[in-house]
C-alpha cells in the first residue's frame, strides 16, 4: 500500500469527524465532488474500500476506520515536524488561524494581529468568529490553532484532553439597564430578586453567557428569568436594553465607554466574574508564529 498524500488521509479524518462530504467540503474549501474524487484514489491506493454508502451519506467502513485513526497520528507527526523545522530558523514566519467570541475577537484578537503584523511581517493571521462550541470540534481537527474561550464564575467550560488554557482576562460581570429603568435611579447594586419581571435579552439557547444568566438569577434571585430576546451580538443585546427595555448581565469587555442610554449596575451581594481562555492544542514545540500570537494576546490584557 502507496499512501502518496496527507491531505487525502486528511479529508477522510475529517469525514470520521464530521459525518458528510458537504461539511468536510466547508471545512476544508473543496466541493463535496472533489472531496468524493480524492477518496477513490485514496481507495485505490489503500486497496481497499474505505466508505460505503449510509441513507443519503457515507460512513467509513471498518478498513476506513481503522486507516482514520492512523491518519490522525500521521498528520500530527507531520504538524510537529514542520514546527520542529519552524524553530530552527530565525526568522517567526507561518499562519495562525484564531477563533473568537464576538468580544474577544474585537477586543483582543484583532488588536493581537496588529501588534503581529508590526513586529512579525512574516505571521500570517487568519480571524474567525465563532462560539465555542463550534470552535472546539475544529481546534481538536487542526483546522484552527488557538480559540478564545470565555467562562462564567460558577458555570465552567469543557476542559477536553489533548488542550492547553492560557489564562488570558479575568474581569467583571455586570447588570445593563434602560437608563431610564426606575432602578437605574439609584447609584448602588442592585437586588436581583427585583428583576424577577423584567424581560431578559442573552445570548443563544447552549451558550455560557446563557446558563450564566439562568444560573445567577436562580441562585442570587429565586426566579427563572423571561430570556425573551438571544443574540450572540453583544451590540444587539445592548440595543435591546437601549431601545426595547430589556436587562441583561455582560462582562465589561463588551460594554461601552459611556452610554447615556444604558445604566452600568453590579448585582447585590454577589461578584460575578468571567475568566477568558486562550485555548491550544498540546504539542511540543509550539510553532514559533503560534508563540508570538500568544505573546501579543497578553500584551492585550
Amino acid at each position: 500500500m502507496v499512501l502518496s498524500d496527507l491531505r487525502r488521509l486528511r479529508m477522510l479524518r475529517e469525514l470520521a469527524e464530521r459525518g458528510t462530504l458537504a461539511a468536510v467540503a466547508s471545512a476544508i474549501g473543496y466541493s463535496p465532488s472533489a472531496v468524493s474524487q480524492q477518496l477513490a484514489v485514496l481507495e485505490r491506493e489503500a486497496g481497499a474500500r474505505l466508505v460505503e454508502p449510509a441513507g443519503r451519506g457515507l460512513r467509513l467502513t471498518d478498513a476506513g476506520k481503522v486507516l482514520a485513526r492512523h491518519a490522525a497520528v500521521l498528520l500530527n507527526v507531520a504538524e510537529t515536524a514542520e514546527t520542529e523545522l519552524a524553530n530552527l530558523t530565525q526568522e517567526v514566519r507561518g499562519r495562525v488561524r484564531a477563533v473568537g467570541l464576538q468580544s474577544a475577537a474585537r477586543r483582543l484578537l484583532i488588536p493581537a494581529l496588529v501588534e503581529v503584523a508590526r513586529s512579525h511581517p512574516l505571521v500570517e493571521v487568519e480571524i474567525t468568529e465563532l462560539e465555542l462550541e463550534a470552535a472546539l470540534p475544529e481546534l481538536r481537527l487542526g483546522t484552527v490553532d488557538l480559540v478564545i474561550s470565555d467562562e462564567y464564575e460558577g458555570h465552567p467550560r469543557p476542559r477536553p484532553d489533548g488542550v492547553d488554557h492560557h489564562l488570558l482576562l479575568r474581569e467583571g460581570t455586570r447588570l445593563v439597564l434602560p437608563a431610564e429603568h426606575p432602578l437605574a435611579a439609584r447609584p448602588g447594586p442592585v437586588a436581583l430578586p427585583s428583576l424577577r419581571h423584567e424581560v431578559w435579552a442573552s445570548s443563544g439557547s447552549g451558550t455560557g453567557h446563557h446558563a450564566m444568566i439562568i444560573g445567577t438569577c436562580r441562585a442570587h434571585g429565586g426566579f427563572d428569568p423571561d430570556l425573551r430576546h438571544r443574540s450572540n451580538d453583544a451590540d444587539v443585546q445592548l440595543e435591546l436594553v437601549r431601545s426595547a427595555g430589556a436587562v441583561t448581565l455582560l462582562p465589561d469587555l463588551t460594554l461601552p465607554a459611556a452610554d447615556p442610554r444604558l445604566a452600568i449596575r453590579d448585582i447585590a451581594g454577589t461578584s460575578l466574574t468571567r475568566r477568558l481562555y486562550a485555548m491550544i492544542r498540546q504539542q511540543s514545540p509550539t510553532s514559533p508564529a503560534l508563540n508570538a500570537y500568544i505573546e501579543a494576546l497578553h500584551q492585550q490584557t
